[in-house]
């Protein structure tokens, strides 16, 4: 079997399947959905068919059946005319606030397998919304819709009525603040006199120290204080503490100093509330509290610029994901911290499938342990689904 016939064979075999799971299942769709405008990609198509609306449920769901798309997406916009073929003449009407977190664009994210990314980017995401979007915001949590993507990440729809009419600069404040850019440390810390001496009759500050916010204030002063506390307790547990400075991203001659300055006295003033006046300390301490508690939009953790387009098009809840065989499933904010999408986003059976392994697999999915060696294998059909949309198997 050529190549070619190969690819066209797994394409066709992910079409039928997709058309399968369309076919069965009625999706529950976005509220108004009459004002969204639809996209979507289709096995072995060019390009994203878009500036596409429906009126009628009966109609979206005759499409998935009939086209059973690879990838299907919506906006986050409401507009008065969705399926206008230019964005001004749609005529916005407010948009979602949304968050797209995607294991992807983690720190080391190339040194980790899979079901890792799933599990940081999963740890991030709880950040972002029990933090951030809950504490810090004070959104209600009835307008707080949480999704796994499907793919290697989550979203958060923000529905909170007091949002759908910002614009972009409105949203890039917001992600500001959650990036924690431009924090100073005079806004987190204020100096404290320590030490008085006198000279003729008048007292003089002999000596200062940065104070600390309390760890149960609200806001950036107690994450970054939290944030401190966490990051001594790490360096003092540590049998290498160089090293660990290190992995916090202190250069060689830095986490030397570092080292030594971080005595035992020091330590024990720190967790008190107290930071010596130490330039080298205070620099450390501010940026690597801040690494260590924020929610890096863009660059880090989570799409930036999906966060401030108020036109941006997600995807669809309960579609399938094109590379992974998956469900973009609902999940509530009291299941997050169970739910694995490795099991929770499953929604093929087990049939038996064979397929040729381009390359060594080794996955748990659905609460099954699989180390394949390339090679034809006999595996269940949702493992099958997720390596050929991957491109790691064909059908054989």
């Amino acid at each position: 079997m050529t190549n070619n016939t190969s690819a066209q064979k797994s394409l066709e075999f992910l079409k039928n399947r997709f058309q399968e799971y369309y076919k069965k299942n009625t999706l529950e769709l976005p509220d108004r959905f009459g004002r969204r405008e639809f996209a979507f990609v289709l096995f072995g198509g060019k390009g994203m068919i878009r500036h596409v609306s429906f009126d009628k449920k009966k109609k979206l769901l005759s499409f998935l059946g009939e086209r059973s798309p690879q990838h299907v997406y919506y906006s986050s916009a409401y507009y008065q005319i969705p399926d206008a073929p230019t964005m001004q003449e749609k005529n916005w009407m407010g948009a979602e606030l949304i968050f797209d977190l995607d294991s992807d664009h983690l720190p080391n994210a190339e040194t980790m397998s899979y079901s890792e990314q799933l599990s940081a980017v999963k740890k991030e995401f709880k950040k972002l919304v029990e933090e951030f979007l809950l504490d810090d915001f004070g959104f209600d949590e009835k307008h707080l819709e949480l999704y796994f993507s499907g793919g290697r990440g989550y979203h958060c729809h923000v529905k909170d009525p007091a949002i759908f009419d910002l614009d972009s600069n409105e949203r890039r404040e917001l992600v500001d603040y959650i990036t924690g850019r431009d924090l100073q440390d005079f806004i987190i810390f204020h100096e404290q006199i320590t030490g008085r001496k006198r000279y003729g009759g008048r007292y003089y500050p002999s000596g200062k120290s940065l104070k600390m916010p309390t760890p149960d204030e609200k806001g950036w002063k107690g994450r970054i204080s939290r944030g401190i506390i966490d990051i001594v307790d790490e360096i003092k547990k540590s049998n290498d503490p160089e090293k660990k400075l290190k992995e916090y991203g202190v250069k060689e001659k830095d986490a030397e100093k570092l080292a030594i300055e971080l005595s035992e006295e020091r330590i024990k003033r720190i967790r008190e509330g107290m930071l010596d006046q130490s330039k080298t300390i205070r620099k450390f301490f501010l940026n690597s509290a801040l690494r260590k508690t924020a929610v890096t939009l863009g660059a880090g953790e989570t799409d930036e610029p999906v966060t401030c387009d108020v036109k941006r098009l997600i995807r669809l809840p309960f579609s399938l994901h094109g590379k992974t065989g998956f469900k973009v499933v609902k999940i509530g904010i009291d299941e997050l911290e169970t739910f694995d999408p490795l099991r929770d986003a499953v929604v093929f059976n087990d049939d038996p499938v064979t397929v040729h392994l381009n390359t060594s697999c080794t996955i748990k999915m659905n609460q099954q342990n699989f180390n394949l060696e390339g090679g034809e294998h006999k595996v269940p059909l949702y493992l099958a689904v997720f390596l050929i949309g991957g491109r790691k198997a064909s059908i054989t």
